[in-house]
């Protein structure tokens, strides 16, 4: 599990990708009066638990942690990864931690029996650990999906997250959550910030996902200057700062 896996690519791959995306949904309306951003971190690196969340509550906020157990105390190509005591510590600071599945499995590429028994062994080994809430939030590792993954896992998550890079806003699919990067260097960062200055004159649900928080970050990840820059255009827009599942609960008693 330490080299970077490579999702399918070519036509077939594309096609599964656009019919994961319309078939099966669960529709919800997001039409916040005030803009609202959930910061995700996606494995997740010790960089992500000490730098990135520092840089979090510096400003009162807090984020989603989408854990895959089989990476705990590991090295993989992000560095040293999450341990017990990041998992319990962020709990306790009230961070979310979200399921990434245990091994971090493509879930287009495994039958949807093998998805549901891995999701339940990231949650015995997360208890294991010491954690304490119940895992209310799923994203799709590398973002792939299949409408019979996303129609299983909604009976078991209030939530699933995809990698589309959009804002969600009018009809999304609380199956397959949009959410855009903080990452690909400093273009990457530029579309960041561009997404939550949008949101003042176009409110939505901004969900940001990220990985490493290092001086010299791997290609899906961003150093702490990169991170606070979008921290800081998150703040000038006036949106709300919220967890995945706090902004699902707001919209829901908005509807």
């Amino acid at each position: 599990m330490n080299a970077p896996y490579i999702p399918g690519a070519g036509l077939w791959a594309g096609l599964s990708r656009r019919w994961a995306r319309y078939a099966s949904r669960s529709p919800m309306r997001v039409c916040p009066d005030h803009a609202i951003v959930s910061f995700t971190f996606d494995d997740f690196p010790k960089s992500a638990a000490t730098t990135g969340a520092q840089l979090l509550e510096e400003r009162g906020w807090r984020g989603t942690y989408y854990a895959s157990a089989g990476y705990a105390g590991g090295v993989t190509h992000h560095g040293p990864m999450f341990d017990a005591g990041d998992l319990q510590r962020l709990s306790r600071q009230g961070h979310e931690i979200g399921c990434h599945t245990y091994g971090h499995l493509d879930a287009a590429a495994v039958p949807t029996s093998d998805l549901l028994a891995d999701i339940a062994r990231n949650a015995r080994a997360l208890e294991a650990m010491g954690l304490e809430t119940e895992l209310e939030s799923f994203a799709f590792a590398y973002g792939e999906a299949t409408p019979a993954a996303k129609q299983a896992l909604l009976e078991h998550f209030s939530n699933l997250r995809g990698v589309q890079a959009r804002i969600n806003r009018g009809a999304t699919d609380r199956g397959l959550l949009q959410s855009v990067p903080i990452d690909g260097g400093e273009a990457g960062i530029d579309r960041a910030v561009e997404a939550a200055q949008s949101l003042i004159g176009h409110p939505g649900w901004l969900i940001y996902y990220a990985h490493d928080v290092q001086d010299a970050p791997t290609q899906w990840g961003c150093t702490p200057a990169q991170l606070e820059r979008v921290c800081e255009a998150v703040s000038a827009s006036g949106a709300r700062v919220m967890t995945v599942s706090e902004a699902m609960q707001a919209l829901e008693a908005e509807a």
